[in-house]
C-alpha cells in the first residue's frame, strides 16, 4: 500500500525501507524482527529457543556451583603437602579447619574425583592443622580407625572403646589385695605327687621369698614354721597353720605332716613345711600295713630314705632359705645326710648350650641357699657363751666341704642377744639360732614362794633363764630370715607363678634323677 506525499504523489518503496529499518534497530519500544528480510532468522529468539538455553545454561551453572563440595584431601594428606612461605609465621586458625573436615562426607559417599577443585575451596594461607593433635576431629565418625599414632596405642587390645571405658568394678579389683591364706595347703601329698591348687593364690611379681624347713621327727618344725609365717606363741597351737603333732600323735610315736605342705603370707613369702626326714614313724606305716612299695624299691627304709632325699633335693633347688631344725645338739647323721643331698641336688638348668659352654666350670653357675641351723629347745646352759663357741665351731668343720652358703648370713651377736660379748668373739660364725622351750616361758614367769627367812622383795623379782624372752627370740629369728639376699633361683627371674611351674618341673626331675636311682641301687 502506497503512502501519499506533501504533493498528493504516491512512494511506494518508502514504506518498506521504513518497516525494515524498524527491524533491524533495537529499541525499548522496537518490535521484534520475526522474518527479517530474505527469510532469516538471526535476531530472532523463539519462545522455546530461549526456555532451552535458560535451562542448558542453568544446568552448567548448578555443575560448576556443585563441583567444589565434592572432594577434599584429609588432614593426613594435606600435612605433607609443602606449606606456603608464610605458613610457618601464620597461626592455623579454627575457621578454615572446620570447612574441608565436613566436605570430608561427600568423599567417604560418593568418592568423587574433583580433589584439586575442593582444595582450592581452602585457603592458601592457612596452616594446615598439627598430625599429632590428641583431639579428633569433629566431623570424624565413632567407628573410623584414628589417624593419630596415640589413639591407636592406647586402643590396641580394647577394640573401638575408649580407655575411659574401662570398668570401675574391673579396676578397683586389680587394687585389692590378694586373697590371705587362712591354713596350710598340699604342694605334694603323701604318695609323693604333685598337686595344683597352691597356684591360685599366687601372682605374677617377682619380689617372693622361698623358706623351707627340714629336720627330723618331734624336733618341731610345723611349729617353728607357723611362728615365722603368721602365728604368734599366744595363740592356740590347734589355730596355727601348719598342724603341729598333737599329744595323741606323740604317744603314738607318729608324725603329724606328710609329703610337703604350702602356705604363703601377705608379704609374699612362701613357707614349706616337709614331712620328717628319715622318719621311723614312715618306716613302720609301711612296714605293718603291707603296703606296696615302687617297683625301684626292694627295702622299706630304702624307700623311706630315697623319700628324705628327693624333699631335701628338691628343697636345695627351689628354696632361698632352708632351715634345719634339731632339739639337741647333735646327730651325726643329719650333717651325713645334708651332705648326700647336696650331692644329689639336680644342677641348675641352663638357659642355652652356648653359655654352658663357654663357662669354664659348672661349679660357678651352680644355686646353692642359706642354710639356717636352728637349735630348738635349747637349754639354759646352750645359751652360756663357752658353749655358743663350741657349737659354732663343730657346725662349721662338718660343713667344711658343703658349697651350701651356711655361714654369714644370720648372726646371734648383732641381734643383742649377747650385749656383753665383742663381734669377733666367734671365729666363725655359722647360720645358728637358739630357742627355748616354748613352754618354759610360763614356769618362769610365775613369782617363786619366799621362804621363812627370805626378804619379801628377791620374791617379787622373776626366776633367772639366762637367755631373751621366747616371744623376743623368735621375733629376731623372723627379721633375719625375712631380710635375707633372694638370689636368684635360675638364670631367670621368677614370678611367683613361674616359681610354681619351676618348682614342679624339679620335681618331676628329681623322682627321674638318674643319680638318686644309681644311689638306690647302691644301698640295697
Amino acid at each position: 500500500m502506497a503512502t501519499m506525499s506533501e504533493s498528493g504523489h504516491s512512494q511506494p518503496g518508502l514504506y518498506g525501507i521504513e518497516r525494515r529499518r524498524r527491524w533491524k534497530e533495537p529499541g525499548p519500544g522496537a518490535p521484534q524482527n520475526l522474518s527479517g528480510p530474505g527469510g532469516r532468522e538471526r535476531d530472532y529468539v523463539a519462545p522455546w529457543e530461549r526456555e532451552r538455553r535458560d535451562g542448558s545454561e542453568d544446568s552448567s551453572t548448578a555443575v560448576m556451583q556443585k563441583t567444589p563440595i565434592i572432594l577434599s584431601k584429609p588432614p593426613a594428606e594435606r600435612s605433607k603437602q609443602p606449606a606456603p612461605p608464610a605458613a610457618p609465621t601464620a597461626p592455623p586458625t579454627p575457621a578454615p579447619l572446620e570447612k574441608p573436615i565436613v566436605l570430608m562426607k561427600p568423599r567417604e559417599e560418593g568418592k568423587g574425583p574433583a580433589a584439586s577443585v575442593a582444595g582450592a575451596s581452602s585457603p592458601e594461607g592457612a596452616a594446615p592443622p598439627p598430625p599429632t593433635t590428641p583431639t579428633p576431629p569433629k566431623g570424624e565418625k565413632e567407628g573410623q580407625r584414628p589417624t593419630q599414632p596415640v589413639y591407636q596405642i592406647q586402643n590396641r587390645g580394647m577394640g573401638t572403646a575408649a580407655p575411659s571405658a574401662m570398668d570401675p568394678v574391673v579396676g578397683q579389683a586389680k587394687l585389692l589385695p590378694p586373697e590371705r591364706m587362712k591354713h596350710s595347703i598340699k604342694l605334694v601329698d603323701d604318695q609323693m605327687n604333685w598337686c595344683d591348687s597352691a597356684i591360685e593364690y599366687l601372682l605374677d611379681q617377682t619380689d617372693v621369698l622361698v623358706v623351707g624347713v627340714l629336720g627330723l621327727q618331734g624336733t618341731g618344725k610345723s611349729m617353728v614354721m607357723s611362728l615365722l609365717s603368721a602365728n604368734t606363741p599366744e595363740e592356740d597351737q590347734r589355730a596355727y597353720v601348719f598342724r603341729a603333732q598333737s599329744a595323741e600323735m606323740k604317744e603314738r610315736g607318729g608324725n603329724q605332716t606328710s609329703g610337703i605342705d604350702f602356705f604363703i603370707t601377705q608379704e609374699r613369702i612362701v613357707f614349706l613345711d616337709t614331712q620328717p626326714i628319715l622318719s621311723p614313724s614312715i618306716l613302720d606305716h609301711l612296714i605293718n600295713n603291707d603296703r606296696k612299695l615302687p617297683p625301684e624299691y626292694n627295702l622299706p627304709h630304702t624307700y623311706v630314705e630315697m623319700q628324705s632325699l628327693q624333699i631335701a633335693a628338691f628343697l636345695f633347688t627351689v628354696c632361698h632359705v632352708v632351715i634345719v631344725v634339731q632339739d639337741w645338739f647333735t646327730d651325726l647323721s643329719l650333717y651325713r645326710f645334708l651332705q648326700t643331698a647336696e650331692m644329689v641336688k639336680p644342677s641348675t638348668p641352663s638357659p642355652s648350650h652356648e653359655s654352658s659352654s663357654s663357662s669354664g666350670s659348672d661349679e660357678g653357675t651352680e644355686y646353692y641357699p642359706h642354710l639356717v641351723f636352728l637349735q630348738n629347745k635349747a637349754r639354759r646352759e646352750d645359751f652360756c657363751p663357752r658353749k655358743l663357741r663350741q657349737m659354732h665351731l663343730m657346725i662349721d668343720q662338718l660343713m667344711a666341704h658343703s658349697h651350701l652358703r651356711y655361714k654369714g648370713t644370720l648372726s646371734m651377736l648383732q641381734c643383742n642377744i649377747f650385749p656383753g660379748l665383742p663381734p669377733d668373739f666367734l671365729d666363725s660364725e655359722v647360720n645358728l639360732f637358739l630357742v627355748p622351750f616354748m613352754d618354759s616361758e610360763a614356769e618362769s614367769d610365775t613369782p617363786p614362794r619366799a621362804g621363812p627367812g627370805s626378804s619379801p622383795l628377791f620374791s617379787l623379782l622373776p626366776g633367772y633363764r639366762g637367755h631373751p624372752s621366747f616371744q623376743s627370740l623368735v621375733s629376731k629369728l623372723r627379721s633375719q630370715v625375712m631380710s635375707m639376699a633372694r638370689p636368684q633361683l635360675s638364670h631367670t627371674i621368677l614370678t611367683e607363678k613361674n616359681w610354681f611351674h619351676y618348682a614342679a618341673r624339679i620335681w618331676d626331675g628329681v623322682k627321674k634323677s638318674s643319680a638318686l636311682a644309681e644311689y638306690s641301687r647302691l644301698l640295697a
